[in-house]
Order: C-alpha cells, then structure tokens, then sequence
C-alpha cells in the first residue's frame, strides 16, 4: 500500500517592495526607511525579491504611483513571481482597492505590515486583545470591493488573534470593537490599582525598536528576556528586579519599541501598555548609537513620548552598542547634540556601573519620599 504524498506547505510569500517619494524629501532618510521596510517584511515572513521607488511632486489619487510606475510594477511582479505587494507608505483603502485589482497581487502598506507583525507577536492576552482592536480598527475601512481581490486569502494580512477580524463584517466586526475597548478598559483601571500598592519605583526601557532595550534588561537584571535582531522581538511588558549599588531595589520594564510612522491606531490600542511609560519613576531612552539615522530614530522616540504624554524631565538618553566602530565614529557628534547621555554596550557590559549609578541618583527622591 503506497503511502499518501504529504502536503506541501506553500512557502513564503515573495514581496516587491513600493516606495514613493512626495515633493521635496530627504534622500537618505528614504533609503534608510525602505532598508527598514525590507526588515519589516522580513521579520513578518515574506521574502524581498524586488525594489521599486518612484519620485513625485503630488501622488495619484488613484494608485499613488503614477500610470507608467503601475506597468513596471506589474510586469516586475510577474518575472519575479511576486504575490504580494508593499508600500513604504501609507495608502487610502480605495487606493488599496484599486491596486488590488489592477496589479492582481494582494497589496499592504506599511501600517498593515507592522499590524501584521504585531499579530505575530503577541503573547500575552493584553497583547492580543490590543493588537485585535488595531487590526479591527484599520480593516474595518479596507473590506474588499470585490470577490477577485487578493488581500485576505492568506499570507500577511490575515494572520490575527482570536476569530479573524477579516471574516466579520461591519456591525458585527463595531460590536467586537466595543467589546475590545472595555477589556482593555478593565486593564488599565487593573494597572492603575497595582500602580498604587507597589513597593518599589519603576525604571522603563524606551526607545526605538532594535535598539538593544531586551538586551539591556538582561545585563543589568542577569535575567534572559527573549531577544531577536528581527523589529518588534518584544511586544509584552517585562519586567525584571534591579538591585542599585546602594542595595535598594528597583523594578526594570522593557516595552514595546518605537518606529517612524507607528500607525495611530496602534498607538491608540496599546495605551493601557504604554500607560506603563507614563507612570514609571525614569524612562531610559535607549538609542543605537551604531545606527547611520541614529538622531532621526532618536526625534521619533521623542516625538511618540510626547504624544503619550511621558514627562521629559523623568527621562535619561542612554546610547547603546558604543563598542562599535560606527558608534565610535558617531560618538563626538552625538555627545555634542545630546550632552550627558550615558554610553554603553548591553552586549559586553561597558558602562552599566555608571548606568547604576545615573539611576541609583535619580530615584534618590523616591526612596528618601
């Protein structure tokens, strides 16, 4: 009796990277922005197999690119055997809809791609009851106008927590929604009573995703926080016991990392998480000092802080990986922009005695309080 064939999954899905650049814009920020976009796909499972970026003083109405862009990207998706397409920019759901149709691949911007990333991620059940609420969120605009459309027969863009928000349909998928916004309600009001018995102050790790924050937690804690080189390793707060020089302990949380054009929406559902920035005793800033956009990464980090309303005086920049030659090349200019920052490296432990002792000073007023 011969045995069955087994079934083979289907692969990855390969991706032909879009990006457009509107009016005047910055050069190499746009190149830094699409090598991060291939890092997104990247760690959502797609494989890269193409490029295109096109220059426009004013974007299409209809597909954002122009006519001519549309055939090359049409044509670059059938030699490469592309089946999926993804903008480094944000899309309106007709241009979604029209894309979808006209190039005959499924077609996601960046905000879906990192939702999608999200979905992936999420442990917890705070983490998935906020990355369904997002999804729900953004999907609810973007509900196919055809039955030939590509974009929720699989792959990213499908994959979320709990029933899928891409088989519900209007009144049903707002009642869900509701439904998500009390949980998350509970959750928060559940934060704030915790908030107020602690015992001991709170020191939380920000800044921008990849930045090294998981790293860090383990070096100064000597705990083993999941780590990956891949964007968003950590969704889930963690939190970790620090004992200061001075022998007083404090509590360390690593949350979620920061990037430029984070969707508003995931903003919006992760505040009962990010309500643990607000109400930390000290926020340490951590920025790649390695990176080439390391003071772009930096201004969003602040920017989204600010959005949340985190208070700037209960913060303290800390660079990180300063045992690599670009960081060391970077460093004087750095250290003139943003003078009393602490230099370190989570990953040999350079500087974490005066890292200690930085926040052994700043929370003085606590213990003493």
């Amino acid at each position: 009796m011969s045995a069955k064939p087994q079934a083979t999954s289907p692969g990855p899905e390969k991706a032909v990277l879009v990006q457009v650049n509107l009016g005047r814009y910055d050069r190499e920020r746009a190149r830094d922005s699409l090598v991060e976009l291939e890092r997104l796909a990247d760690t959502a499972g797609a494989v890269v197999v193409g490029q295109i970026a096109q220059n426009l003083e004013h974007g299409g109405a209809k597909y954002l690119v122009g006519k001519g862009k549309m055939e090359e990207i049409k044509l670059a998706c059938r030699e490469v055997g592309a089946n999926l397409v993804v903008f480094d920019n944000e899309l309106t759901p007709s241009q979604v809809n029209n894309l979808d149709l006209d190039l005959d691949v499924k077609v996601i911007d960046r905000t879906e791609l990192i939702l999608q990333i999200f979905a992936r991620r999420a442990k917890s059940a705070e983490a998935q009851v906020q990355v369904e609420l997002a999804q729900l969120q953004y999907l609810i605009s973007r509900i196919p106008v055809s039955e030939k459309q590509h974009r929720f027969t699989g792959g990213i863009g499908m994959k979320g927590p709990g029933e899928s928000p891409l088989s519900l349909r209007n009144a049903p998928m707002r009642h869900r929604i509701r439904q998500l916004r009390d949980e998350l309600e509970v959750i928060q009001q559940r934060r704030q009573q915790t908030r107020t018995r602690r015992r001991w102050p709170v020191v939380a790790l920000v800044g921008y995703t990849n930045a090294g924050k998981s790293t860090l937690l383990n070096t100064l804690t000597h705990s083993d926080a999941y780590v990956d080189d891949r964007l968003f390793a950590t969704l889930d707060t963690k939190v970790r016991m620090l004992r200061l020089p001075n022998g007083r302990e404090t509590m360390v949380s690593d949350t979620v990392g920061f990037i430029r054009h984070l969707p508003h929406a995931l903003v919006a559902c992760f505040r009962s998480t990010l309500d643990e920035v607000n109400g930390a005793d000290l926020l340490l800033h951590v920025a790649d000092a390695s990176h080439p956009q390391a003071q772009d990464q930096i201004a969003v980090v602040f920017e989204t802080l600010e959005k949340i309303g985190a208070r700037a005086e209960a913060q303290l920049l800390v660079f990180n990986k300063c045992d690599t030659p670009a960081a060391q090349a970077a460093m004087p200019e750095l250290t003139r922009l943003f003078s009393g920052a602490i230099q370190l490296s989570a990953a040999t432990g350079a500087g974490m005695g005066e890292l200690k002792a930085r926040v052994e000073q700043r929370l003085s007023a606590w213990h003493s309080g």
